[in-house]
């Protein structure tokens, strides 16, 4: 039996910084954007979302009349520690080696108080993982972040986390992975209906 999830990333933030575990609301003024976007996902999937409220309000919005499980919170993004809510520059003039190394060969570096790349990734392939047990063959809508989705795309096509960092995901886009006997393959990357 083969589990399809679709994940969606948030609406925007509008923010240039690295916002990861802040609970910064979503834009979704792009009505017509969130009707396509809810037009387009399976109409008896489940839907679920990372409990902050960019991603919790943007599945609110696409919901329709589907079913709602509870929130989430190992579907968090990256949990930048220190670096929350500042620009790339600021942390580079402060501390230029780590935050190179945190995204040009992401892995175990982290940011002061915040997680690393495998820990993001062990974080969320767990959740994932129990998702697709406890709804085995159903089709899951999963609202939640660029990192998140990530993870799911470098587990599923098998890429070095150098590689998944290569993809973008745009928000209110749709990235399709499925689980089933032949173990994960992925479908449409950061589509936009």
């Amino acid at each position: 039996m083969t589990t399809r999830l679709f994940l969606v990333r948030h609406g925007p933030t509008h923010a240039k910084c690295m916002v990861g575990w802040s609970d910064l609301p979503a834009d979704l003024s792009d009505t017509a954007a969130l009707s396509r976007l809810s037009s387009y996902l399976p109409a008896e999937a489940l839907v679920v979302s990372s409990d902050l409220s960019r991603a919790a309000e943007t599945a609110n919005a696409i919901q329709g009349s589907r079913v709602r499980l509870p929130h989430d919170t190992a579907l968090r993004e990256i949990h930048f520690g220190a670096w929350e809510l500042r620009s790339w520059a600021e942390v580079d003039a402060e501390d230029p080696e780590r935050i190179r190394a945190y995204w040009e060969t992401p892995g175990d570096v982290t940011p002061p108080g915040g997680e690393s790349w495998h820990q993001v990734c062990n974080r969320v392939n767990t959740a994932i993982d129990r998702l697709i047990a406890a709804n085995r063959g159903r089709d899951l809508i999963v609202v939640g972040h660029f990192g998140q989705i990530l993870t799911q795309i470098q587990r599923a096509e098998m890429l070095t986390a150098e590689e998944a960092f290569a993809h973008r995901i745009d928000n209110l886009s749709v990235s399709e992975v499925f689980f089933g006997p032949d173990g994960w393959q992925t479908g449409a990357i950061n589509h936009l209906p």
